[in-house]
């Protein structure tokens, strides 16, 4: 039966979730595949601006494959990365260590004193992506700092830890974190694309440390694969293992399917990608013992994101890195400067003006009350040339918590609300931010169209639908990230979250996994 496997362990997704999980088991003998839907992109293959949509979006069903994934749902719209190094390719760099409220919190509440035995393993988090202070502030982050000392916040503001190489700029240099193990890299020059794919070579994306080094210890990586079921070998628990098969993700035509046998499974495909597939599966009956939680306690970080267009044309608010500041403006949540490379304007035709109501048609009626009285400010935004370079993006997040649930449709995903307030863009503190910004620089508050449409969030950090929890009836995975029910079948990625942390998320999932990998013995 050992020779009859094909891997010892098969990982769906090579996110913050599939890398770790890759490394860790390669460095422990185990002979790993890491299967990935989207496409290996080196630093010449990205967009050069987000209007070569191509490059940028994933739209499969219009034959593009780029980097960036919208979803649409009832109450949230979900920004999602896809790719060779998953959300790593287009994510802010951002590695914040959430408060302590995170860690005492939700489903994983009391099944272990997580902010202790995660501290070691941030450690490690921190040095593997390369986590450093940005040294710099640019435009945006100097008008954000302004409004941070307005509301007497001084001291909450500061730079955050980014995985970047702040080398000399534009300068390549042999390895700087690995002694020489990892891939030459180039000092960053703020040129503000971090998130339409570093240009530079100089963002710490997963493919630059933890899968570089995952694929020197014998890992195997294939892009461009969508795995479409995960069925046991002739037992319910999965103790004789797994049949994961998967097909082409981008070709024109239907090439049929590939089958590979493995003793176990890491889904790491983040909330999308996991959800699904464990909904699809258990209701197929391949994995019929996954606990009925599959799919609830899914969190939205309570965010907003607010774009805020200066008139004034001095300024260059694309200039610096995609996060370079950051404060907390109270004590349940913080705000970010964030920012697109020069160039980068497709965002303003999604623009509407930032208006505030309880129901759509009261926000209707105050859209077209701007039209009327403001055009030039609304509708000139879409003739702006220089949109990136005179626009900040204010992302807002706070740590209380509501829930949605996923669940299958007719014809896809569909939410519901379970606990908690429903998500919502219409935060007060978020408004009175964006507007103290505008003030500061000169500009209009502006939000995502389908937020002020349909009362729902966009949200980057979606987290939860495979949740810790004490038993399967409190949720999908133990406090090891084992699956309930399941022999060899673990949950990696933001979907194994289980609080809402109010911060970026990327660090937390590293550190989860660190945790989760270091109880798994050598081979």
């Amino acid at each position: 039966m050992e020779n009859s496997f094909d891997y010892d362990y098969v990982i769906i997704g090579s996110g913050f979730g599939g890398s770790v999980s890759a490394l860790r088991l390669s460095e422990k003998g185990y002979k790993v595949l890491v299967i990935e839907k989207g496409k290996w992109y080196k630093k010449e293959d990205f967009p050069k601006t987000n209007w070569q949509l191509k490059k940028w979006l994933w739209l499969p069903t219009f034959k593009m494959f780029g980097i960036l994934k919208m979803t649409i749902f009832r109450h949230a719209t979900i920004i999602s990365g896809v790719g060779v190094g998953g959300g790593s390719l287009v994510y802010a760099n951002t590695l914040p260590i959430p408060k302590s409220e995170f860690f005492n919190s939700g489903n994983w509440k009391g099944l272990a004193n997580w902010e202790e035995e995660l501290k070691p393993h941030y450690t490690v988090a921190e040095k593997m992506l390369g986590a450093v202070k940005n040294p710099k502030f640019y435009d945006a982050d100097i008008a954000l700092q302004k409004v941070a000392m307005q509301m007497g916040r001084t001291k909450e503001f500061e730079a955050p830890k980014v995985s970047v190489y702040f080398g000399k700029s534009d300068v390549e240099v042999k390895d700087p974190f690995f002694n020489g193990e990892g891939p030459d890299r180039v000092g960053c020059n703020f040129c503000g694309q971090c998130m339409t794919g570093c240009p530079n070579n100089a963002k710490n994306s997963l493919d630059k440390n933890y899968l570089y080094l995952a694929q020197k210890k014998g890992a195997k990586v294939i892009a461009e694969k969508l795995v479409t079921s995960v069925k046991t070998i002739d037992n319910d628990s999965g103790n004789l293992g797994y049949i994961i098969d998967f097909k082409d993700a981008t070709s024109y035509f239907d090439k049929g399917s590939d089958s590979v046998k493995t003793k176990g499974v890491i889904f790491s495909g983040g909330v999308l990608g996991t959800v699904r597939l464990l909904l699809d599966m258990r209701s197929k009956k391949y994995l019929p013992n996954l606990s009925d939680e599959v799919g609830n306690h899914i969190r939205t970080n309570n965010e907003n994101l607010s774009l805020i267009t200066s008139r004034d044309k001095d300024l260059d608010l694309s200039k610096g890195i995609a996060i370079g500041s950051i404060f907390s403006p109270d004590d349940h949540g913080h705000v970010e400067a964030v920012r697109y490379g020069a160039g980068s304007n497709f965002w303003k035709i999604l623009i509407i003006p930032m208006v505030f109501g309880k129901n759509v048609f009261i926000r209707i009626f105050q859209l077209l009350k701007e039209l009327i009285l403001h055009p030039t400010v609304w509708l000139g935004n879409y003739f702006r040339k220089d949109y990136a370079k005179r626009t900040v993006i204010l992302l807002f997040m706070q740590h209380l918590d509501s829930t949605i649930k996923l669940k299958r449709g007719w014809f896809n995903l569909s939410s519901k609300v379970t606990t908690g307030a429903k998500p919502t863009p219409f935060i007060p503190m978020a408004k009175t931010l964006a507007d103290k910004v505008a003030k500061e620089i000169n500009g209009n508050a502006f939000m995502m169209s389908t937020d002020i449409l349909l009362g729902s969030p966009s949200t980057a950090h979606i987290l939860g639908g495979a949740v810790i929890g004490k038993d399967k009836e409190h949720g999908v995975i133990d406090k090891y990230q084992k699956v309930f029910g399941y022999q060899n079948m673990y949950v990696c990625d933001g979907s194994a979250m289980s609080a809402n942390p109010g911060v970026n998320p990327s660090l937390s999932i590293t550190a989860m996994t660190e945790r989760a990998m270091s109880f798994i013995s050598k081979k």
